[in-house]
């Protein structure tokens, strides 16, 4: 930690903004081990059934708090958090399934590159040109990925790499999704993120339905031991309700760009989770490639933020 102090937020003292903050990087933190701790509960015949468990723990608790403004919520609000429903739940299972295929370090590192795929996209859909140096920057993060994923020399990257990468796009797509349809927009956060969970679990117990897509949520969570449902309770709890509540609380008191980048810290703490407790190795290509995902993610965060200002 450095010693440096920050300067407060809206004349907030450091150490006052600090209090705040600590509650945020918490939040990177368990994000960054929520990679690993679903690689030691997830199989390839359990990714389905572990996300049923998952959400169906934390969402009575989400309807129970939020059940009035849930109710206050509009028919067309509700069709739009259910659209963003289905597509959360596609990231979820390209995020799972890529995690089981892929190291838990790997995983965290490509999907830090939706901070450099969403401006991207932004100004695809805008047409606004990104400036020079967040191109410059979102190619520093690619060949990071290229070079991360070739830890054990020139090879091809694997299945997992492959499906982070393609999760990095759909949490894009799900941005762009929230920003562009109108109905959302000034629903409440709490209700938009009950529907969205709600969605994504009824999509997720369709599939635990069906045959041929691995063993089901009873099955799974009877044959779960101590660890497995320390793991579980672990993604539930602490990646999901405790993150979603100190965003909501830390963002009314500190600025929202101070969130980001607190919570932009998550890809560190995946590699550094995964390093020191899952004993993953990076190798030298994969230490270069790591660096350059970081430099790349945090210049390019910069530069969108620049460009925001100039714009505005």
């Amino acid at each position: 930690m450095s010693a440096a102090v920050v300067p407060a937020v809206g004349g907030v003292s450091p150490r006052r903004a600090w209090v705040t903050d600590l509650p945020v990087l918490a939040v990177a933190v368990v994000w960054g081990a929520s990679y690993l701790a679903a690689k030691g509960i997830t199989t390839t015949h359990t990714v389905v059934a572990v996300l049923v468990l998952r959400f169906a723990i934390v969402l009575p608790v989400l309807v129970a708090v939020g059940w009035r403004k849930l109710r206050a919520l509009t028919g067309a609000q509700w069709r739009g958090a259910g659209v963003l429903g289905l597509v959360l739940s596609g990231i979820f299972l390209l995020e799972t399934y890529g995690v089981v295929h892929t190291s838990a370090t790997n995983a965290g590192l490509i999907i830090s590159l939706t901070m450099i795929f969403t401006p991207l996209a932004e100004a695809a859909v805008t047409r606004v040109r990104p400036s020079a140096g967040f191109v410059a920057a979102a190619g520093l993060s690619v060949a990071g990925v290229v070079l991360l994923t070739q830890s054990g020399g020139f090879t091809s990257p694997s299945a997992g790499d492959l499906l982070m990468l393609l999760a990095a796009l759909a949490r894009t797509v799900h941005v762009l999704a929230m920003a562009r349809i109108k109905a959302v927009r000034d629903a409440d956060s709490l209700s938009l993120t009950t529907v969205q969970l709600g969605g994504a679990v009824a999509v997720f117990a369709v599939l635990a339905a069906l045959p041929g897509t691995g063993a089901s949520p009873w099955s799974t969570a009877a044959g779960f031991g101590a660890r497995e449902w320390a793991g579980l309770v672990f993604l539930s709890v602490f990646c999901t309700l405790f993150a979603f509540f100190v965003q909501m609380w830390s963002v009314r008191r500190t600025s929202p760009s101070r969130v980001s980048l607190l919570l932009g810290t998550e890809p560190l703490w995946a590699a550094a989770v995964g390093i020191s407790l899952g004993g993953e190795h990076l190798g030298v290509l994969g230490v270069a490639g790591a660096v350059l995902v970081l430099a790349g993610t945090a210049w390019g965060r910069r530069a969108a933020s620049e460009g925001v200002r100039v714009r505005s």
